[in-house]
């Protein structure tokens, strides 16, 4: 799992003044300290130095774009996203106790500093004062997430900050001054301290949230705010959005070498080669390739947990649908908190999954990723996942090389590891692979320790998705494949029929004529010598049946429009 980050700790990744925060690590570490005075004394130190943690944290919100151009992996990029929230989280607490119209000013604490030594015997405000500043030592706030709504992690962050917000209160109510205060000003302070304060501290992290959205995308992909022209357009072709989001973050960063190119280039491949083999076509039919008829599915995603599991379909039923799956996917290789467990993408057959492995390989930019494709058909069932990688490689490049040098050779890249088929590995081999899931995430957790942190998404029927024990923080995605009369897509279909069978005295045919079917190569196109794309053959004689399948259908939906 993740490792907490002090503040103290986001700000030297973020580049912070080295003196400046020194300093402010000292206050934490005399808060830290739970010797005689230890608490109370380094705790109004941090309260004294509320200041320059405002100050310091603005600086390094600031200067986040710079410091994000200066990494040299997309490992070292996405921790230094995760510093950048560890600091909106804190400053943002301390920015509305700043605001806050409390019955007392804050500095008056200053005046009891000398008496706080008597508070080694007083345990209870001693306690309440440690918990606040380990708050601050290990920040363990919510996260943003691409597969939860940002104001449920809002919401989530709303009681961390009240509980933050009682300890603190917890440790004034055994100073002097609040023994000073009034029954009417003692109310008032904590309704503000246990409700003002938490809403105020909100209001000001979503505002610092958005400035980092400014500087790096990313923040955008977590929240599910992100717009491109693919989006906008309503194309969903191919992934082709993935690629747009991406490769601006990754323009900074080193491409690949030796056979981490050779495996990016198989990748890309993949995406214009025809779906289906020229032999098993009927005459005079041009084949498509997987780019051109390829459309990104609907999709529900969640996390796992609760009684029942994602292969109950009564546990999908409350979750919404959703159409960006580009940016969903953009997110969630990207976000700090789905490094430690794989991905788990669900799917009817034919619902699209392998099909959805292989764009995405060949979609996600080089420098930057390092997609390793392992159809789980195909290799050995008795080998370890490495083992498992490292044959994969060598079909797809013809080279063998080991797990670590291959890794070396992709320039600071992410592995990500996309392993299609569990489904089969549990009907073939049964209880021997159920914890398949919990072996992937135990190998992201090595290759994490080894430096070498990798994103692992894994695809399975979801009728079988109950036969494998779940790792804990696992997210299931399901890909729902919509009606052809959804309006979006009955208007790309429309768009791509008038593309693909534009011709002299071609008439456009009617929405009611279209139908939705794997890819198996049945677009009756072709081009002619002068690159034009006209209708080359109608339909076969027998309308209204689908025409004889010849040899294997590629797993993946794409919607086919009827010839006019």
């Amino acid at each position: 799992m993740r490792g907490l980050l002090s503040f103290s700790d986001a700000l030297v990744l973020l580049g912070g003044d080295p003196p400046a925060v020194a300093a402010l690590d000292r206050a934490l570490s005399g808060a830290l300290n739970l010797t005689t005075g230890g608490v109370g004394d380094g705790l109004l130190r941090i309260v004294d130095a509320r200041g320059r943690v405002v100050a310091l944290g603005r600086d390094a919100v600031r200067g986040l774009g710079r410091r994000l151009g200066r990494a040299e992996s997309r490992a070292e990029r996405t921790e230094l996203l995760y510093a950048a929230h560890t600091v909106i989280v804190v400053v943002a607490w301390f920015r509305a106790l700043e605001e806050a119209e409390l019955p007392f000013a804050v500095d008056e604490l200053e005046l009891t500093r000398g008496e706080q030594l008597t508070l080694a015997g007083a345990p209870d405000p001693v306690g309440r004062g440690a918990a606040f500043t380990h708050a601050l030592a290990a920040v363990d706030a919510p996260q943003p997430a691409p597969h939860r709504p940002f104001e449920h992690v809002t919401a989530e962050l709303q009681r961390w900050y009240e509980e933050l917000s009682e300890r603190f209160l917890g440790f004034i109510e055994g100073l002097c001054v609040w023994d000073d205060l009034g029954e009417s000003d003692r109310s008032a302070a904590r309704r503000v301290l246990s409700t003002e304060l938490p809403c105020a501290a909100v209001q000001q992290y979503e505002g610092l949230y958005s400035q980092l959205a400014r500087q790096a995308p990313e923040f955008a992909f977590w929240t599910a705010q992100v717009e491109h022209q693919a989006t906008r357009d309503q194309v969903r072709l191919a992934l082709v959005g993935v690629e747009e989001l991406l490769s601006d973050v990754a323009r900074t960063l080193r491409p690949p070498t030796d056979v981490a190119a050779a495996l990016a280039r198989s990748h890309e491949a993949a995406l214009t080669r025809p779906v289906l083999a020229a032999s098993a076509a009927p005459e005079g039919i041009r084949v498509p390739a997987l780019q051109e008829m390829y459309l990104d599915p609907d999709f529900r995603v969640r996390a796992v947990g609760g009684a029942l599991g994602p292969a109950n379909e009564a546990w999908w039923e409350e979750v919404p649908v959703r159409r960006d799956l580009t940016g969903y996917l953009a997110g969630a290789l990207t976000s700090p908190g789905q490094a430690d467990s794989p991905l788990l993408v669900l799917g009817q057959p034919g619902a699209g999954k392998s099909v959805l492995t292989r764009v995405l390989a060949a979609r996600l930019p080089c420098a930057g990723f390092l997609p390793v494709r392992v159809p789980l058909r195909d290799v050995r069932v008795e080998d370890d996942l490495q083992e498992q990688l490292e044959q994969a490689v060598r079909t797809a490049t013809g080279e063998r090389v080991s797990w670590p040098e291959l890794v070396r050779s992709a320039g600071g890249a992410v592995p990500v590891l996309l392993l299609d088929g569990l489904d089969e590995l549990l009907q073939t081999t049964g209880v021997h692979h159920s914890d398949f899931l919990v072996r992937v995430a135990r190998f992201q957790q090595r290759e994490a320790e080894q430096g070498r942190p990798v994103r692992a998404v894994v695809t399975s029927r979801t009728a079988v998705a109950d036969r494998t024990r779940y790792p804990e923080g696992l997210v299931a995605l399901r890909l729902d494949v919509p009606a052809s009369s959804d309006p979006p897509l009955s208007a790309t279909v429309e768009r791509r029929q008038r593309e693909q069978f534009r011709g002299p005295g071609a008439a456009t045919a009617p929405v009611g004529r279209r139908r939705p079917a794997r890819i198996a190569g049945r677009a009756a196109i072709a081009a002619d010598d002068a690159g034009a794309v006209r209708r080359q053959r109608q339909w076969p004689a027998t309308r209204g049946r689908r025409p004889a399948r010849r040899g294997r259908a590629v797993r993946g939906t794409a919607y086919l429009v009827r010839p006019p």
